[in-house]
């Protein structure tokens, strides 16, 4: 079976909170998801959580998605929810203003 088939794909939408923006979350996020070649966006909320897109190979995801957890070392996350979505092909990796 060819590993590009979407069944081995996977997207969730993430939201982070705690100390989160103004401490190079979306960008240490942007790092952590080139080099695990997972693809999607990071973006403010106007309450002061973040959101991130993480689409890709499920264990590339998986690991984003611990990542989240803890964040960079400037970053006090204080929780973090994560939904499933349809997968859908994205290009790159985003910082949303």
């Amino acid at each position: 079976m060819d590993d590009q088939q979407p069944q081995h794909k996977v997207c969730y939408r993430c939201v982070v909170g705690g100390k989160v923006q103004g401490v190079f979350f979306r960008a240490s996020a942007r790092e952590q998801a080139v080099r695990l070649g997972v693809t999607g966006y990071a973006r403010n909320i106007f309450d002061g959580r973040v959101e991130i897109l993480l689409c890709g190979e499920v264990s590339a995801v998986a690991q984003l998605r611990d990542w989240l957890r803890t964040g960079p070392p400037t970053a006090q996350v204080s929780g973090v929810a994560c939904e499933p979505l349809d997968y859908r092909p994205h290009v790159g990796f985003v910082i949303d203003q």
